[in-house]
């Protein structure tokens, strides 16, 4: 385990506060900050951002471009893809019915965030879901069942109310994203680019 400020001859930043176990790897240009926590085996992507007091369990893969916000416990099950935004104290969990008196890591559901996936500041994601290319879960949102790509959804039990762009606007009847100038379609149930 090691403290430091800034490894020599490594571009990534580890603030001196933060616990880095043997065998973590991190991408060049990441930054951890304050009282993190990272595992044995975790593997962290380039250009990620990790904010303070994020655990990350053991064995936890996190692509590129990803930022997670304070507060954050990535659990092992949990497998998060590029340019993933993990809001302010987010939830993830990783088996269905935990107890304190029974040993179920042998039941440890994987959670996939798909590429641009954001997930909003205190929304939970209920294990052994999958949360599509682009989606955006709402503050607060608990997410119970699979999220399709480019949806929006919120609610307890989180339900669809909407699209959203690469970008993360929501789209209009029109399906024109306004900050980018994309207009996109829906075919079989999927938004697409047209």
């Amino acid at each position: 385990m090691f403290k430091s400020q800034e490894k020599k001859g490594l571009n990534y930043f580890v603030h001196e506060s933060t616990y880095i176990d043997e065998g973590v790897q991190i991408g060049e240009n990441t930054e951890i900050w304050h009282f993190c926590h990272l595992l044995p085996g975790v593997c962290i992507g380039e250009n990620c951002k990790i904010g303070q007091n994020v655990m990350i369990d053991a064995g936890v893969i996190v692509g590129s471009r990803c930022k997670i916000q304070n507060n954050v416990s990535v659990y092992k099950g949990v497998v998060l893809e590029d340019g993933v935004f993990c809001g302010p104290s987010c939830v993830f969990t990783n088996v269905t019915n935990p107890r304190a008196e029974v040993e179920r890591k042998d039941e440890i559901k994987t959670t996939l965030v798909k590429k641009g996936a954001t997930v909003g500041a205190n929304a939970t994601i209920i294990c052994g879901v999958s949360l599509g290319e682009y989606c955006l879960v709402g503050a607060g949102s608990v997410v119970t069942k699979d999220v399709r790509p480019h949806a929006l959804v919120i609610g307890s039990p989180a339900k669809q109310i909407g699209w959203v762009s690469h970008a993360g606007e929501i789209l209009g009847s029109d399906l024109v994203c306004k900050r980018q100038n994309i207009e996109y379609q829906i075919l079989n149930g999927k938004l697409s680019v047209k």
